[in-house]
């Protein structure tokens, strides 16, 4: 995982974030109260906030590692479910792995051996 973001590159698109998450095996989109989200089933990976943020959900150590520079951590209530990125502060390398690990913690045993890349 990247501590920090990109500090001088082009800013990450939103069709970037759909390319990314939708090259994970068996991702879909889909609508989430009028924003799209990624899914691995009916399970929720992230979520374009709008057109500069993604929302994405990983573990709470993963989240703080993860926290600084592009993203800053997620609250839902008092519960830590995830990071939100600033794409304009994010590298693709960045987005990537934060959805490789959203898609870790969400997949089935079937999937998990094959790996999020390898889709």
């Amino acid at each position: 995982m990247y501590p920090g973001g990109f500090l001088g590159g082009v800013a990450v698109t939103p069709d970037d974030v759909r390319a990314l998450a939708l090259a994970l095996p068996e991702v879909t989109e889909a609508d989430h109260h009028g924003r799209p989200s990624f899914r691995l089933g009916t399970a929720v990976l992230a979520t374009l906030w709008d057109e500069g943020t993604l929302n994405v959900l990983v573990g709470e150590s993963e989240a703080r590692a993860a926290e600084g520079g592009a993203c800053s951590l997620l609250w839902w209530g008092r519960r830590l479910s995830g990071v939100r990125v600033d794409l304009a502060a994010a590298d693709p390398a960045l987005v990537a792995d934060l959805l490789a690990e959203a898609w870790t913690r969400r997949a089935p045993a079937r999937l998990r051996r094959s790996g999020p890349r390898s889709g």
